[in-house]
């Protein structure tokens, strides 16, 4: 196992955007430095006596983690909090996973954002935690939190079903005469994954969109060009691509690049990173439901101080989502890694209400 220095190996989500663009869709390898085993974490302070969070997100091979945790970068410095951030350098790496948060947990930290792999992985690691816990992205299963005592505080993130309801109701607009549409998804048992499928499907209820083939590609972008060029060759009258996140809608352009099907197939996305705002420019992706992971980690910081002042925080929050197109991707671009609409944050007046 891994730990990143995160101070030194992550790349900012706006330099990531700036290279993404200024590269073209043949470089957007967007990945994050690797640097130096030996350091292990990142401690952001600031005023006196700071409130102490300890961090455990996914896989920071993925612009999207590089984009939380430049989101609870940013907020831990504006409110003056120390953060110290670990995470895995896969999404294979469940136990590891857990034993960063078991070594979080023996500091004693005033508050916990988990950004867990699958919805179990963190579950045992929880155990015993009695300070404030905020789960982010990826939900923990609350049937086996309560079994093992676990109380988490808060979730934010996306309303998945909602965001992959938004991709159908795009996908079905795009094809008002229907066609065969293929869905990729992540890892199998990912909850974001299964609900953003099902929202597509969903969202195409009630057109002549058909769903003809379903598989898992497990967030890489590899996996999912094999996998589109295995479906494009078996499906000679494929319409579309649904990719569950950008990094696979990116191995599906890279497939159909190879097989010289660029705007021929449509092609939407799921996160909204840079590289994915680059290829709606060229017109290799159709679309893209924009997350702002960003955001996500702005709020978990802002949750987290809240809660250890003893606020009482909602239960559930769902960060902005945006539909990206050729319409507005300047606008998408233009305050990227933020959101180009305004959106709610119920921590921060929570925040300014206390002492």
């Amino acid at each position: 196992m891994k730990i990143w220095p995160i101070a030194s190996a992550a790349v900012t989500a706006t330099l990531l955007l700036g290279a993404a663009l200024a590269a073209g869709p043949e470089a957007n390898q967007e990945r994050v430095v690797r640097a130096r085993p030996a350091a292990k974490e990142l401690a952001v302070r600031a005023g006196s006596d700071p409130v102490r969070i300890g961090v455990v997100l996914n896989y920071l091979d993925d612009p999207f983690f590089v984009a939380i945790y430049e989101g609870v970068r940013a907020e831990a410095s504006r409110l003056g909090v120390r953060v110290t951030v670990r995470s895995v350098t896969s999404n294979a790496e469940f136990a590891d996973q857990a034993a960063q948060l078991r070594e979080l947990a023996g500091e004693r930290h005033d508050c916990y954002v988990v950004n867990p792999i699958t919805a179990s992985n963190l579950v045992p690691a929880l155990r015993g935690i009695t300070r404030p816990i905020v789960n982010v992205d990826s939900p923990v299963d609350t049937v086996a939190a309560k079994r093992a005592g676990v109380r988490i505080r808060t979730y934010i993130g996306t309303d998945d079903f909602a965001s992959g309801s938004l991709a159908g109701d795009r996908m079905a607009a795009i094809l008002p005469d229907g066609g065969e549409v293929a869905l990729l998804g992540g890892i199998a048992d990912n909850i974001n994954s299964g609900r953003r499928l099902s929202g597509f499907e969903h969202g195409i209820q009630g057109s002549r969109v058909k769903v003809v083939a379903r598989v898992n590609a497990d967030y890489n972008r590899t996996k999912a060009q094999i996998a589109a060029a295995r479906i494009i060759r078996t499906h000679p009258r494929l319409s579309a691509f649904f990719a569950v996140s950008d990094s696979m809608v990116l191995g599906v352009a890279d497939a159909l690049r190879g097989a010289g099907k660029t705007g021929k197939i449509k092609v939407i996305g799921h996160d909204g990173n840079a590289a994915a705002l680059a290829q709606i420019r060229d017109g290799s992706i159709s679309a893209d439901v924009s997350q702002y992971p960003y955001v996500i980690g702005q709020m978990a910081v802002e949750a987290c101080v809240a809660a250890a002042r003893g606020a009482r925080v909602p239960a559930r929050v769902h960060a902005p989502v945006a539909l990206i197109s050729q319409g507005n991707v300047e606008r998408a671009v233009a305050t990227f890694p933020k959101p180009f609409q305004p959106y709610a944050d119920p921590f921060r007046r929570l925040i300014r209400t206390r002492p």
